[in-house]
């Protein structure tokens, strides 16, 4: 297993020269860049992806509001038990960084020792845009673009193969997926409650579009439309005397 694309004719390597080769031709000012985005930059961005989202979930307010809430805490819950699902693969693999394994290569980041299969970065960013896919589709498009580039960077930056990234994805799509349902099952009912809260209902819908608002509405939709009908039986009453 610690053998995995070990030799240069290997496709595996082969994108791995051609894709790391990129960082080798930037200037150092745009390598910094590309530094901070792939080691930090996706993952900040993903976490305000998934806030965006909740944000506009709860002024939109309506009946599923609740559910795509529960979707959207799933998201950060699963790409956490991904990352501990991975540490057990990690240990079994044991691949190492491929820079400690093939001469050449551009590393833009120092000091990682730890072996290479799957790529957590990967995993994380996977996982939160599947996740909020579940919750809605435009943002979920948005998360997976930009899970795509935190792979592509990980490669870019020396420190992983294409296919630690590929099983990083293949890694955070499955504990999404797999463990939805039971998922959606716990939270569902604990963000309905969260909305029937006069306290802290706004978290999952804003102030003036609460279910409790909408039933009073109705309730008072209905009370008028009963007036409005016993005044006009009254005046028939009348005209027929």
């Amino acid at each position: 297993m610690a053998a995995l694309a070990e030799s240069g004719s290997n496709p595996d390597v082969d994108l791995l020269y051609d894709i790391n080769g990129l960082a080798k031709d930037a200037p150092g000012w745009f390598d910094g860049i590309m530094k901070f985005v792939g080691e930090w930059g996706i993952l900040l961005a993903m976490v305000l992806l998934v806030l965006w989202c909740w944000w506009t979930v709860r002024r939109r307010g309506g009946e599923d509001a609740a559910s795509s809430v529960a979707a959207l805490m799933w998201a950060p819950l699963a790409a956490g038990i991904a990352v501990l699902v991975n540490v057990p693969i990690r240990g079994f693999v044991e691949r190492p960084r491929p820079f400690r394994e093939h001469e050449g290569l551009e590393v833009l980041i120092g000091g990682k020792t730890d072996y290479s299969f799957v790529s957590d970065h990967a995993t994380l960013t996977m996982a939160m845009a599947v996740g909020l896919f579940i919750a809605n589709r435009k943002f979920g498009l948005l998360g997976l673009g930009l899970a795509l580039v935190e792979g592509f960077l990980r490669v870019y930056m020396g420190v992983h193969y294409p296919t630690d990234v590929i099983g990083g994805f293949a890694l955070g799509t499955a504990v999404v997926l797999l463990l939805s349902p039971l998922a959606m099952a716990l939270l569902t009912p604990v963000t309905r409650t969260v909305e029937r809260s006069a306290r802290v209902g706004w978290m999952i819908r804003a102030r003036g579009n609460s279910p409790d608002e909408d039933d009073d509405e109705g309730e008072e939709q209905v009370i008028s439309g009963a007036r409005a009908g016993a005044e006009a039986d009254a005046e028939e009453r009348d005209l027929a005397a």
